[in-house]
């Protein structure tokens, strides 16, 4: 079946059309509830099944004669060149020991474990253990600050913490440990353990009997067999901003996520087993779990697991070298890093110095893919570059062009591409009603949601109601804005919410403004997105001052950058704070950000009925011209 006949299919009936793509995995028993809504009306998909989602990953591929194919290969230009083809029968020992280790320090199914880990393979070995004893993980990116980690171990509220003892950002080495340390002295829940890989770069400190060491720990251990779990069972908690400060726990499930990456994996990628792929992203993001570990791995295929960035190691060649080195066949990047790769190289002369050949096509995801860049990959490269869309929420594209289908639909530059099977897209107005085709409004998924989207935030269900399914009745609310032309295709124009795309990651602004707000001299402030050439968007914060003070901007602008380095992370990249006088409301008391990101754009916009003083505009657009950040 082509993109048309598998599209209506999974919409017509969802239930008989998710039913036949469960039968691509090895269940150790095939559910008979394939779907269920959920009391707060949100749906789960194969609940009754069991299944292994490590063991699919590896004893499967490993019992069907692929034990000898590479599974992982790990590639640090950031740790001074080191390479390691792991097979899947290596990576299954591996996995078997280090999940013996942790049952053996009381690591049981159900029991929360978070890692907070550099790109190393023992990442990967952390992920998979954890499931293989079906225990929920929790990854949290290592560019988050020590407070952000306290928060998502009170929520999530782990056994144990797994880290190591560094990370490595170009030149610069990042203690891991003492982030990891002060972390559980901010947080009121106390994990049992910390267990720590040792990097030759920084040994960390260690806490008897507190932490434990990754090899130390494994000694003498018995090597720990799959439990089965049912398919409604979480896998992983992962952590995404919010509109407030509170990040969500998004809960994914082991059966749906299993059969949606299966289907994700063979059917948008066109990826086949044996084939080798390569998303350049971390594990601390969606895109790591989906398609770094467990996607390419259930798939069969051979994954890239790289530890660098793609400049400066040692230069803006080194995508290409990783592509001919490895064979690599497709790919997966946000624009951010090829932007970068760019301005290093703006003829792209260092792609000339290696062999290509193996790379059917890229895609790209996280952020705005602009023409500039398209055009210039695409003439460098000459293979088509793909642009879709999805969520942490989704796990999945919720559109893309289907690469593994007869005759794939083609590139529409702005345009994510068409509605994947499963997702019955819409745009509606404020009041939930379907606009014509080409009229902006609020994109949204008709329920149920397909197989792999998250059902549920981890111990708040009433949460994923409200952030979700209760502002537009009967569906999913993306909280992107957008349209869909004449065939359908989808078109992202932007949040509709406070948060903002940073190099591909979602960072609330709500939440920088908490810290902001933290500063004695600061009375009010409004943090929103501004467009950025190379990280897609970069927060500014725009600053009342309190009565009386006279702190110099320059000062407090340094105070502010290093209280949000140190609250929410250097990945924030929050950089600029403007002070002014006032800002604009509407009368009943809510700053207008929309008109202030259209001020800093130069775009257009219309006097809002409800502002409270229309005097106000002209001035602040005078001043945040005079600072720079308005057009």
């Amino acid at each position: 079946m082509g993109y048309n006949e598998n599209y209506k299919a999974s919409i017509e009936n969802p239930e008989a059309f998710w039913a036949d793509q469960a039968d691509s995995i090895a269940w150790y028993k095939k559910p008979q509830n394939i779907l269920e809504k959920t009391e707060h009306g949100s749906h789960k998909w194969y609940a009754d099944g069991e299944l292994n989602t490590c063991y699919l990953a590896l004893d499967y591929h490993v019992e069907n004669g692929r034990g000898e194919q590479v599974a992982l290969y790990y590639d640090s230009p950031a740790a001074g060149g080191i390479k390691e083809a792991i097979t899947y029968n290596d990576l299954l020992d591996r996995v078997s020991r280090f999940a013996g280790a942790l049952k053996a320090q009381g690591i049981e199914k159900g029991d929360r474990v978070v890692i907070y880990m550099p790109m190393i393979p023992e990442a990967a070995v952390a992920m998979l253990a954890c499931a293989r004893l079906g225990a929920p993980h929790s990854v949290v990116f290592g560019g988050f600050a020590p407070n952000e980690l306290a928060i998502r171990i009170d929520d999530a509220t782990p056994k144990m913490i797994i880290t190591a003892s560094c990370g490595i950002e170009f030149d610069k080495k990042i203690a891991y440990k003492p982030l990891v340390d002060k972390a559980i002295d901010l947080s009121a829940h106390k994990p049992e353990h910390t267990i720590v890989v040792q990097r030759p770069m920084i040994e960390a400190e260690m806490t008897a009997p507190r932490d434990l060491d990754w090899h130390g720990c494994q000694e003498g251990v018995e090597p720990a067999g799959c439990t089965p779990v049912k398919g409604e069972d979480p896998l992983y908690i992962l952590y995404t901003s919010g509109t407030t400060g509170q990040p969500k726990g998004i809960q994914r499930d082991n059966g749906g996520n299993a059969v949606a990456l299966k289907y994700a994996l063979q059917n948008i990628y066109g990826m086949q087993p044996g084939d080798v792929w390569w998303a350049a992203s971390d594990v601390g993001w969606v895109v790591g779990h989906s398609l770094i570990v467990y996607g390419p791995l259930m798939g069969g295929c051979s994954a890239i697991f790289f530890e660098g960035k793609p400049i400066r190691n040692p230069d803006a060649g080194t995508f290409w070298r990783i592509i001919e080195e490895y064979g690599v066949n497709s790919m997966f990047c946000a624009p951010t890093a090829y932007r970068a790769v760019r301005k290093e190289d703006p003829n792209g002369d260092f792609s000339k110095k290696y062999d290509l050949s193996s790379l059917r096509w890229i895609f790209v995801a996280g952020e705005k893919l602009d023409s500039s860049t398209y055009s210039w990959l695409s003439e460098l490269l000459e293979v088509p570059i793909l642009d879709h869309w999805w969520q942490t929420e989704t796990g999945w594209p919720m559109t893309a062009p289907l690469m593994g289908l007869p005759n794939p639909s083609g590139v529409r530059l702005g345009s994510t591409n068409q509605p994947v099977p499963g997702y019955d897209i819409r745009v509606v107005d404020g009041d939930g009603n379907e606009v014509e085709a080409n009229e902006a409004g609020n994109i949204v998924v008709k329920l149920p949601m397909p197989p792999g989207v998250a059902w549920t935030i981890w111990n708040n269900p009433e949460r994923f109601n409200s952030s979700y399914l209760t502002t537009f009745d009967g569906y999913y609310h993306t909280g992107d804005g957008g349209f869909k032309d004449d065939d359908g295709y989808v078109f992202i124009t932007g949040r509709t919410d406070d948060v903002i795309n940073v190099s591909g990651h979602r960072l609330s602004t709500g939440e920088m403004e908490e810290v902001v707000s933290a500063h004695p001299a600061v009375a009010e402030c409004a943090v929103i997105g501004v467009h950025d050439s190379l990280k897609g968007e970069l927060p500014l914060g725009l600053i009342l001052l309190k009565a009386g003070e006279d702190i110099a901007e320059e000062q407090l602008e340094k105070e502010l950058v290093q209280m949000v380095r140190d609250q929410v992370g250097a990945l924030a990249c929050f950089r600029r704070a403007v002070v002014v006088q006032r800002l604009p409301k509407t009368r009943s008391g809510k700053i207008l950000r929309a008109i202030l990101r259209k001020i800093t754009s130069g775009d257009d916009y219309n006097m809002p009925s409800t502002i409270d003083d229309e005097a106000i505009l002209p001035e602040i657009t005078a001043r945040m011209q005079q600072a720079g950040v308005a057009k």
